[in-house]
């Protein structure tokens, strides 16, 4: 039996998700150790009472996507919206040895899905879905990537199967980059800021998302202006992937949502001079954050993943290995071998994995715990959510090209 739930559903199913990982973060021990994101937290909850429902009683529930992507793209708009020229000037040679990282991975990624792929008598294109398409790409690209092998290369159920391997990124992504920054913290006793967490100081210039639970104090004007803002985004990204769909510069929409509140953001501080309220984008987006991840992890269909072919179960297991080897001793050295390397090796499991929705929640968990990292927060998403994609769609073309 299969029940759809309305968007108002979907939404309060959300916000219970994100108050029961709240609650289960507040009072088991490991989670908070481990420092497991509340939305993964509640979510996997979700999933399991879902996949127990299917179990006994044969009842899937769908739930609203439209509404799981506006808050993806409230989320990524507020990114936009909160970097102007100057931060991305801040970000310095520590955004160009990360972007190289990040496009390193990508190879080494698809590598190991195409060659455990083919040892495995799988067809080499079964290893990119397991790859960069799906881990690196998340669901948006999995989908549209799924319909060109099951059209062009003959790759039957490629669609499903690339939800189903991207499901399995996020939930990974989200469970692996907190204790493994927390083992790196601790095995070389990296020195933690002053302040802990939401207990510091909210200092001029934050990056967003830096501190998800201190308390911002906004108005109602500057909460109109800001929702005015992000409709701007929202409209933007709708306008320009209608106008590039079929083209060379088609992109994501979420990437044109980014871009729209980068440039709103800095037509208004250098032509118009008008001062924009970051805290109240802080709140959007840290809010955009947590109802997304909630309502992607109550899609999760568990029996999907449980009816994956065992080469495949391979594939990610091994994915997943070679992502937390990669961040601790690639990552984490290039970057400097500092707490806000580790904070980044954090945010590299989320986007490498998942998305960088699940990058941001990482090095929140760790950023609560252990103290503040701007430099994380700065570069992590303006790489996950702007550069990456550009450089995936790049590498999945060309390995396509090989081995298609």
């Amino acid at each position: 039996m299969d029940i759809q739930f309305s968007t108002y559903y979907t939404l309060i199913f959300a916000a219970i998700v994100l108050l029961v990982g709240k609650f289960l973060v507040q009072r088991i021990r490991w989670l908070r150790e481990f420092n497991i994101p509340e939305p993964v937290a509640g979510g996997l909850v979700a999933a399991l009472i879902s996949w127990g429902l299917n179990a006994a009683f044969d009842v899937r529930a769908s739930f609203d996507t439209g509404l799981q992507t506006a808050f993806m793209l409230v989320f990524f708009s507020s990114i936009g919206l909160s970097a102007n020229f100057l931060k991305l000037r801040e970000g310095g040679m520590g955004l160009i040895v990360f972007l190289l990282v990040v496009v390193v991975f990508i190879g080494v990624q698809n590598s190991v899905g195409v060659a455990l792929a083919t040892a495995l008598g799988l067809d080499p294109l079964i290893g990119l879905i397991a790859g960069s398409i799906t881990l690196v790409g998340g669901h948006g690209t999995a989908g549209a990537w799924g319909s060109v092998l099951e059209n062009d290369h003959g790759i039957p159920g490629a669609i499903t199967l690339g939800i189903a391997c991207a499901t399995f990124g996020l939930v990974i992504g989200g469970l692996i980059g907190g204790p493994l920054a927390k083992w790196l913290i601790q095995r070389h006793g990296l020195k933690h800021p002053q302040g802990t967490g939401d207990a510091g100081a909210l200092e001029a210039g934050t990056p967003n998302f830096e501190f998800p639970h201190k308390t911002r104090l906004i108005t109602a004007d500057a909460a109109i202006e800001t929702m005015a803002l992000f409709a701007g985004c929202l409209a933007f990204a709708e306008f320009m992937s209608q106008l590039t769909k079929g083209t060379a510069l088609q992109l994501p929409t979420f990437v044109w949502a980014l871009g729209g509140g980068v440039l709103i953001r800095n037509v208004l501080d250098y032509v118009f001079n008008f001062e924009v309220f970051d805290r109240a984008i802080d709140v959007f987006g840290n809010t955009g954050l947590s109802v997304y991840l909630a309502i992607a992890l109550l899609s999760l269909k568990l029996w999907e993943l449980a009816g994956l072919a065992g080469p495949l179960v391979i594939i990610l297991g091994v994915q997943t290995l070679v992502m937390a080897a990669y961040a601790g001793f690639v990552t984490f050295r290039l970057m400097g071998s500092n707490y806000d390397a580790a904070v980044l090796c954090a945010g590299h499991c989320g986007f490498g994995m998942g998305a960088t929705p699940t990058a941001v929640a990482n090095m929140q968990a760790i950023t609560n715990q252990y103290g503040a990292s701007h430099k994380a927060f700065l570069i992590v998403p303006m790489v996950g959510a702007f550069f990456i994609d550009l450089v995936n769609a790049v590498a999945i073309q060309v390995f396509i090209n090989v081995f298609g």
